[in-house]
């Protein structure tokens, strides 16, 4: 069971000209459009986890965060990708005009889902099955398979970031994903979240996706040294099937362990992931830290929504004599004077009502 004070950690991810922050219960996007103005989606998350609690048991827990935020990733690029690019109309070409006229507003959503699917596809390819085969043409004895099959897996994923690091538009959204980070040291270090506080923070972070890829690799090069499997469609079937377990080991070193702890081990474990994200995080410019910060604070208020204001009745207020007011919540009352303090507790006299018998003898006599 949860600890009611354990402090909630918050996560995100960088989008098409915007940042998705989330928490425990909400997540928050802001996106900025082509003409400035920042645009903000929130929605709560699901309840999934609450509804089955044996889906937060360990190695569990970390198949469900997976794919989870797989699929909020997908989404939030997709919307992201319509706000950002809102102006510009793509050219359709007779074939999507043939698809749009058959399919209808389904259009759209059918061409999520099969990116979606063929991005699956591809990283499993690339990053699993890919390695795997290299790894079986190279003659070495037993485990240092595994190790072989690790390394190229490492190389591909290196290489893999550095020339998508080279295009402009992958550039900033790498701006994007150090503000997502800046701001989430900012708040972790209990400061105001204020341009320049968060312009000062670092723009790498231990719980970053880029350190858990690394962490993912080298545990599927721990696991593949000691499960040796002979023949190439059976090693193939072992990289898919293994997957579930893979992703839960990593969550649970890299997340839970790691990413919430701070010592000389921890240190050296994340050490490889902190720089990698040199590579995937850029300083980000005066206007993202905006956006990542708008994203951070409606998640913010999402987790953590304002109380009402207390109304303390006075029988009677002598209006020379002054009303010490306490503050109870950070938001001022809206009906104080602008130009006064903005206390959240205030007071209004009570208002005193003639007897109900009274009034109606007097309504009798008339």
């Amino acid at each position: 069971m949860k600890n009611k004070n354990e402090p909630v950690y918050y996560g995100g991810q960088a989008v098409m000209e915007g940042i998705l922050m989330r928490g425990t219960k909400a997540y928050a996007m802001a996106v900025r459009r082509p003409n400035g103005e920042i645009v903000i989606i929130e929605k709560p998350l699901s309840t999934l986890t609450q509804r089955y609690p044996f889906l937060k048991w360990p190695l569990i827990r970390g198949v469900v965060a997976l794919c989870s935020s797989m699929a909020l990733g997908f989404s939030a690029l997709s919307q992201s990708a319509d706000i950002a690019m809102e102006d510009e109309a793509p050219p359709e070409s007779r074939f999507e005009k043939f698809l749009m006229d058959k399919l209808g507003d389904r259009f759209n959503d059918i061409l999520k889902i099969l990116a979606m699917v063929l991005a699956v596809i591809i990283a499993v390819g690339l990053f699993m099955l890919l390695p795997a085969f290299i790894g079986s043409r190279i003659n070495a004895p037993g485990a240092f398979t595994g190790v072989i099959e690790g390394l190229v897996r490492i190389a591909i994923f290196v290489g893999y970031v550095f020339v998508v690091s080279r295009s402009k538009d992958i550039q900033r959204v790498f701006q994007y994903h150090g503000a997502e980070h800046k701001a989430i040291n900012c708040h972790e270090a209990n400061m105001p979240l204020t341009t320049e506080n968060v312009a000062a923070c670092n723009r790498l972070h231990k719980r970053c996706g880029t350190s858990f890829m690394l962490v993912v690799m080298v545990i599927t090069m721990l696991l593949f040294m000691i499960i040796q499997i002979d023949g190439i469609w059976l090693r193939f079937a072992s990289r898919i099937l293994l997957l579930p377990v893979i992703a839960g080991l990593s969550y649970e070193v890299s997340v839970k362990w790691a990413g919430r702890r701070d010592n000389a081990l921890v240190r050296a474990i994340i050490a490889p992931g902190m720089l990698m994200q040199r590579l995937t995080t850029v300083e980000p410019e005066v206007d993202q830290i905006e956006v990542a910060i708008t994203a951070l604070n409606k998640c913010l208020e999402q987790e953590n929504p304002p109380k009402l204001p207390e109304i303390v009745l006075i029988n009677e207020l002598d209006e020379n004599e002054p009303v010490e007011l306490v503050e109870s919540i950070d938001e001022p009352a809206d009906i104080l004077d602008a130009s006064a303090p903005k206390p959240n507790v205030f007071a209004l006299p009570t208002i005193e009502f003639e007897p109900l018998e009274k009034i109606k003898t007097g309504a009798q006599e008339e």
